[in-house]
């Protein structure tokens, strides 16, 4: 799902709320996550999950085409862990819905 599609769902599942509302709603939404994320802050989102921000330190890597040793840099990155609720409906509906490989991300 991206963005969009969870706006057009939000707007057919309240339709008191007009499209421009939700999208409104939604993008606010994501602005204050952001921001809070990069002041350091934690999220959590009973049922859903929570959001926190983590230091990666530096390490050693290496370019898998040429094997070259690399040194990567330290960067912080945001980590999710899905709340209970989420993790069992996920797990309850791979039962009857299979898990479809997106093949997007493949890099040729």
């Amino acid at each position: 799902m991206v963005k969009s599609e969870l706006i057009t769902q939000l707007a057919n599942k309240v339709p008191s709320l007009s499209l421009k509302d939700v999208e409104l709603g939604v993008h606010h939404i994501l602005d204050c996550m952001s921001q809070a994320l990069s002041q350091g802050e934690r999220i959590e989102i009973r049922g859903f999950g929570s959001f926190a921000p983590r230091f990666r330190p530096p390490r050693q890597a290496h370019n898998p085409r040429t094997g070259e040793r690399v040194f990567t840099e330290g960067k912080h990155a945001t980590h999710f862990k899905p709340g209970k609720d989420l993790k069992e409906r996920v797990n309850e509906s791979r039962k009857t819905i299979p898990i479809i490989k997106d093949n997007s991300d493949d890099v040729e």
